[in-house]
């Protein structure tokens, strides 16, 4: 309760750092912000033309398919990843002003789920235009799901970033963690597609139920399983105080390892 107070006290600076991180992202290119649909969209066209096209999945409308499953991916994978280094990138303001260093990895993952939400208005009119199970009543559900998602996130954020102050190998070990990640993840496949003995092991990864559910309600135009939801919920919840303990002890050395 402590930190939750603390990191309200500071709100303004967590939404100065995610507005800085949003204007600054693409500053000096060419396309500027339209790199938040650009990235996305060419992730598409590659998983569309491999699963697809040459080794033939047999999804109707697949690039559908992939599109509500992708975004949710890139916003988890590019904070963890991102989130992994953000202590040793912002060392200034760490080791110079107090200030609650749950902050960074905060503002790392909203201004990342904020950039989500705009990719999700193409993925949105795509289910609209293109779908053939549009159901708006299920999209209630959205919110909820991105939350579950969001507090996942969050935690692994926490986590991580205070482990690589002390051990940078770790952000590139996550980066093939990640990697790994996806393909155990069915972002690009179907959960059906997974042998049935496997099945628990994939359902023990929380990203797997929060991906399904996106799926159903966006794909599939149907509502998500709760008791499915529940289970992601409860590991996030844990893995985010878990995450905040560990960060919490550690970020008592952050200075010196600086």
């Amino acid at each position: 309760m402590e930190i939750i107070r603390e990191l309200y006290q500071y709100r303004e600076m967590i939404s100065n750092l995610v507005k800085k991180d949003l204007r600054g992202r693409y500053k000096g290119s060419v396309f500027g912000f339209l790199w938040t649909f650009i990235n996305p969209l060419l992730q598409l066209c590659v998983y569309t033309m491999v699963f697809s096209v040459i080794l033939r999945a047999g999804i109707d409308k697949y690039y559908l398919f992939l599109f509500v499953a992708l975004i949710p991916w890139i916003f988890f994978s590019t904070s963890v990843n991102v989130g992994s280094n953000i202590i040793i990138q912002e060392k200034n303001l760490v080791t110079k002003i107090y200030f609650p260093r749950e902050v960074l990895p905060v503002a790392l993952v909203t201004s990342n789920f904020v950039n989500m939400l705009y990719s999700f208005i193409i993925v949105l009119a795509a289910v609209v235009l293109l779908g053939n199970n549009v159901n708006f009543v299920a999209w209630i559900f959205l919110p909820l799901i991105m939350a579950v998602e969001f507090v996942f996130t969050l935690g692994c954020t926490l986590l991580f970033s205070a482990i690589t102050v002390y051990f940078r190998d770790m952000q590139h070990i996550l980066g093939i963690v990640t990697m790994a990640w996806q393909f155990l993840t069915p972002v690009m496949y179907s959960v059906d597609m997974v042998p049935e003995e496997l099945i628990p092991y994939f359902m023990a990864n929380p990203m797997t139920s929060i991906i399904i559910a996106f799926r159903d309600v966006l794909y599939y135009g149907s509502f998500p399983e709760i008791s499915i939801l529940f289970i992601p919920f409860s590991e996030s919840v844990i893995l985010l105080v878990f995450g905040e303990v560990v960060f919490h002890r550690l970020q008592r050395g952050f200075a010196e390892e600086l």
